[in-house]
């Protein structure tokens, strides 16, 4: 009957109490690894957004910069 506990590691004569409390652990790491999930989902969509950010700051630099660069070509050509 109780055969099926042996495939998981145990003995055919483990106290029930045991089985509880490893179970009980297993659900507590489970909880936790499920907190670590959240919270790590939670800090890669901030990542994500300021990386966004970010890179649209970069492209309106570039863009700034390629409006000075036109500038600067039309003044110097004027200048000749």
């Amino acid at each position: 009957m109780m055969g099926w506990l042996h495939n998981w590691g145990y003995e055919e004569q483990v106290p029930i109490d045991d089985v509880y409390d490893r179970l009980a652990a297993l659900e507590q790491k489970y909880y936790g690894a499920l907190e670590d999930i959240r919270r790590l989902e939670e800090e890669n969509i901030e990542t994500t957004n300021i990386l966004y950010e970010l890179m649209e700051n970069i492209r309106a630099v570039d863009a700034r910069i390629d409006i000075v660069a036109e500038q600067l070509v039309k003044d110097t050509s004027k200048s000749y």
